[in-house]
């Protein structure tokens, strides 16, 4: 049985944003490693499609966006690692995904039990929206937030719609600026 994990990078007052911060080269490095060892991943469409610049090669281009990630190695291994990784998408609007993509648009409850069911390894929920719908059905088994020292104001809260009980179960800090807490619900 697959474990389902919810992780995001995280500001210290609660959102998440894909484009006001980015990870460290430290960080970026962790995340390549994750994404290799990972199962799959469960995608929102916002999300997905966000995290299709990977499916591409735009990001070998020199894109100043991505000098976060520290080497144009760095950006290489991430991509290859993202391309292999199996996802599943989970949206009625999107008609078609990507290479190693699954999308998954009727009967999502049943869908997703099954593949938590049927599926060993770690495997990444991504998106608030989508956690949050997961986590009414009891399906997150662990939340990882990745803390970073910037304050928002406004945005994406990471925990959209829940006021989830947890348990602090450990604790890492990664690189210059981000600590890694992982919590499971109670």
């Amino acid at each position: 049985m697959a474990t389902f994990v919810f992780g995001m990078n995280m500001s210290l007052d609660g959102f998440v944003d894909y484009d006001r911060f980015a990870p460290d080269p430290a960080l970026f490095r962790y995340f390549i490693e994750q994404t290799r060892k990972t199962a799959g991943s469960i995608y929102g469409p916002r999300l997905y499609e966000l995290m299709r610049y990977w499916d591409g090669d735009d990001w070998a281009q020199g894109d100043p966006a991505m000098d976060h990630a520290g080497s144009r190695e760095a950006l290489r291994d991430f991509a290859e690692a993202w391309r292999a990784l199996p996802k599943w998408v989970v949206s009625k609007s999107l008609k078609e995904v990507g290479p190693n993509a699954t999308l998954i648009s009727e009967d999502v409850e049943s869908a997703i039990r099954k593949l938590k069911a049927e599926r060993d390894g770690e495997i990444e929920v991504g998106g608030p929206k989508l956690a949050a719908s997961l986590a009414k059905l009891g399906l997150i088994d662990e939340y990882h937030v990745f803390l970073h020292p910037v304050v928002l104001g406004s945005g994406e809260p990471f925990f959209a719609g829940m006021t989830p009980k947890f348990r602090l179960v450990g604790s890492e800090r990664i690189g210059e600026g981000a600590l890694k807490l992982t919590y499971v619900p109670i």
